[in-house]
């Protein structure tokens, strides 16, 4: 089965609704202003002018239609993912100030309509705000499982002499959010991780973790680009991410940025004036290079 999403102009949505009118078939989406079916084709046309078709025929569909097929939807929804799977990404490993948030989601096929008609796709190509509002809406609909290790746990669990480091701990992460998945009863054919280290070392450090589980794991590089269960666990990791901004920066009293750069410095120098080092180890990742610079910083 393959999924295709087009965007109507409004001169061909009238066009459209009359050749499909005869197949219409009832949906209970408030969205949906037709739903039909055609040669084992389901074919709906959302409120935005967006119509999503779903089957073996789907292009064929098309093409009797008169449509032109957005191609890039069509990537996103290609059949290498047509099948209940389970995607990860983490969000915050680059981030001085912040935690770690790492997120596992399962989607399967019937749930594909739904999430290009939202607008999901690689959160790093959607600003914040577009973030934080699909982000609730995803948390909702989409099965998923969110760890956050916050800033002071990452640094007991991180850095020199400690259990972990900066590539273990994610691999922990992401095994324990698919452990808690998988515990729930979901059924993934396929599972899907964001790939942020090699299979070899990801499976090197997996060994050292208590909970595991005999479901296979494939790392991908940009999977969120191509799987919609990892955009997904992109999307809500990205806004637990900046929830925890938001509620350190409240906490401290000064804007935190994300990142890891000068403005990160410049922050942190004046946290460690204000309220010392203890102020740091609550709010960012200590083995960053960030934390020696803001040291120099605010001794001058």
């Amino acid at each position: 089965m393959e999924t295709i999403v087009v965007k109507l102009q409004n001169k061909d949505i009238n066009k459209v609704t009359q050749q499909l009118k005869a197949y219409q078939i009832s949906n209970p989406s408030q969205y949906v202003t037709l739903a039909a079916k055609y040669k084992s084709v389901t074919c709906l046309l959302y409120s935005s002018g967006k119509l999503v078709l779903q089957g073996n025929q789907a292009q064929e569909v098309a093409q009797e239609l008169g449509l032109k097929i957005d191609l890039p939807s069509q990537e996103m929804t290609s059949k290498n993912q047509n099948l209940p799977l389970i995607g990860t990404d983490e969000v915050g490993n680059g981030s001085y100030f912040g935690g770690l948030a790492i997120v596992a989601s399962f989607v399967q096929p019937k749930d594909h309509a739904f999430l290009k008609e939202l607008g999901v796709d690689d959160s790093k190509t959607l600003n914040d705000a577009k973030i934080r509002l699909i982000a609730p809406i995803l948390m909702e609909k989409i099965k998923h499982k969110a760890l956050l290790l916050s800033p002071q746990k990452y640094n007991q669990m991180v850095g020199p002499d400690k259990p972990y480091n900066a590539v273990s701990v994610k691999v922990a992460l992401h095994n324990q959010a698919i452990f808690l998945l998988l515990k729930e009863g979901v059924k993934a054919e396929k599972i899907i991780i964001d790939a942020f280290t090699t299979s070899g070392n990801y499976q090197k450090h997996l060994k050292k973790e208590k909970n595991h589980f005999q479901n296979p794991v494939t790392l991908i590089e940009k999977a969120e680009g191509q799987f919609l269960a990892v955009a997904v666990s992109s999307i809500i990791a990205r806004n637990l991410f900046l929830e925890n901004l938001d509620l350190l920066s409240q906490e401290l009293g000064y804007k935190l940025p994300s990142g890891a750069g000068q403005a990160s410095d410049k922050v942190a120098s004046q946290l460690l004036k204000a309220y010392g080092m203890k102020a740091l180890e609550y709010s960012a990742k200590l083995h960053f290079a960030n934390t020696q610079k803001a040291i120099a910083l605010s001794h001058k």
